[in-house]
């Protein structure tokens, strides 16, 4: 027999199997003999008092085994000889891969930029050198953007498709079993690039393909049907089938999209910067004492609010974390944030964004479907000028923009290549800068010391996501143009992190699959 438990365990207590089973056994007025396991299947922090606590819902199992959380798919070598080519090996291409192979059909991944180790050189080329190179940075290369960039795992895509199915295939490959329990789960960028290596031999073992270095260069399409790639300009592959998901960073395949006539639409999407506390400032704030208590992970914050109609909003938080150079070309600055699974960053850092549409980038217009981007490119250039042309990121104490007054002096910084005092009214255009002002007063009073001279915002946090959708259809998910595309995950405009672009990435998998062999 087994039942339903709610417990609530002091955090020192959170990993004490002893505790938890008197516990249990104390709320449900049961002989501590007669239960075989307690097993924890959700848990979260309770941070409203000044004693934080942890809720959690367990299974108490009583004279019966317990049953593993885990559920591990039986990966097995596919023996059709249909084949599917995939763009890009983030999470929508990894899992899109993954799908294809436990359907029996064969992938065929391309991926511009290099395998996880190999990528390790150039991203501290970018971070002590300043160095960038164009196809293997902290967004191009084996599994993505997220690879080296923190792995939060929350989504609120639950009805898109199955969480805990992504989540399990990650621990099966590596990843920590808490992912499973965790309500705010996250794995870390120093076990992130041995998960995605692991998922890497699961799909060779399997009889998959994967191609580094390898940037298409052209699709060849024929009577508006896909047939097939052309790699690196020179290496041509055949198929009726391409799952595309560069990315949201991709913009050579926009480019390329539109060279060939295939149907794009402009996208909303955010921009602003990467504000940066001391962590201990967070933890004091949100856990309501001086001192963290040892047991209680780095705190984090998520603040949302409306400034003039526009939505200003904590994007991808990252407590006790580090700023990094995310640029994809050598004459732009974009920053984005990450932490190990250690999260012992002395700082905390969160993207700063507000949101921006058709009515921001008017002065674009001329460009057409590409406006937006445009827009986007403007404002990470003159954050790179700011910089003095390198990849120091321009910077400026919260409380002087909101005064708009120059730093004379700033905090600390977890960003690697260093900071350069400027105007960051001067960087991003003036709705955008009057709207953050706005909004940094109206988080203060939701979270008492947020704004504070000891914290920063560093210029510039602008691909928070695709500013350009590819339209599929809702029910085949192929492009509503062109017989055999599936634009899937970020890039195409469908998701927005790890699981999202990784259960759309399944989703088109198995939408290809549904295309090549109808019923």
């Amino acid at each position: 027999m087994k039942k339903e438990v709610e417990l609530v365990i002091p955090p020192e207590f959170i990993n004490d199997y002893s505790y938890q089973k008197n516990l249990a056994a104390k709320t449900l007025k049961l002989n501590i003999e007669g239960i075989s396991a307690v097993q924890i299947i959700r848990r979260s922090i309770d941070a409203r008092s000044k004693n934080p606590i942890y809720h959690a819902k367990a299974i108490v199992y009583i004279n019966e085994e317990p049953v593993d959380l885990t559920s591990p798919i039986n990966f097995q070598p596919v023996k059709s000889e249909k084949n599917v080519l995939i763009i890009g090996m983030g999470p929508a291409g990894m899992f899109a891969a993954l799908r294809l192979i436990e359907l029996g059909i064969k992938p065929i991944i391309f991926e511009r930029g290099k395998d996880v180790q190999a990528r390790r050189h150039d991203l501290r080329a970018i971070q002590q050198l300043g160095e960038i190179n164009p196809d293997s940075n902290y967004c191009f290369g084996e599994g993505g953007a997220g690879t080296y960039s923190d792995g939060k795992l929350y989504t609120r895509s639950t009805k898109r498709g199955d969480v805990n199915r992504i989540l399990n295939i990650l621990v099966q490959h590596g990843s920590q079993k808490e992912i499973l329990i965790d309500a705010h789960p996250h794995i870390g960028s120093n076990i992130l690039p041995k998960v995605v290596q692991s998922i890497r031999r699961t799909i060779l073992n399997c009889g998959g393909e994967i191609k580094f270095q390898s940037r298409v260069t052209d699709i060849i399409i024929e009577n508006n049907k896909v047939k097939g790639l052309i790699v690196n300009s020179e290496l041509e592959f055949f198929c009726d089938n391409i799952i595309l998901a560069s990315g949201h960073s991709a913009r050579d395949i926009f480019y390329l999209l539109h060279k060939k006539n295939i149907k794009m639409e402009p996208k909303p999407f955010a921009v602003g910067v990467r504000i940066e506390h001391p962590q201990k400032l967070i933890d004091e704030i949100q856990y309501h004492n001086k001192e963290r208590n040892q047991f209680l992970p780095a705190s984090s914050y998520n603040l949302a609010c409306k400034v003039n109609d526009r939505g200003v909003y904590s994007f991808c938080m990252c407590p006790g974390g580090i700023i990094i150079p995310a640029s994809t070309a050598e004459d732009e600055l974009v920053l984005n944030g990450m932490s190990v699974s250690r999260r012992d960053s002395p700082f905390a850092n969160s993207g700063l964004v507000v949101t921006v549409d058709e009515n921001d980038w008017k002065e674009y217009s001329a460009h057409g479907i590409f406006a937006g981007l445009e827009f986007q490119k403007a404002i990470e250039k003159i954050a790179f000028e700011a910089g003095g042309k390198t990849q120091r990121a321009p910077a400026q104490r919260i409380t002087d923009f909101v005064r708009n007054k120059m730093s004379l002096s700033l905090p600390e910084t977890s960003y690697i290549p260093g900071t350069v005092s400027s105007s960051i009214h001067e960087i991003l255009p003036k709705r955008i800068a009057e709207s953050l002002s706005k909004g940094l007063l109206l988080f203060n009073q939701k979270m008492r010391g947020y704004f504070t001279e000891e914290a920063q915002m560093l210029a510039a946090e602008t691909r928070t996501s695709s500013p350009i959708k590819i339209p599929r259809d809702p029910e085949s998910l192929m492009h509503i143009d062109i017989e055999g595309l599936f634009p899937c995950g970020e890039g195409a405009g469908y998701a927005g992190g790890i699981v999202s672009a990784a259960i759309d990435g399944e989703r088109a998998a198995d939408a290809c699959v549904r295309f090549i062999t109808p019923l």
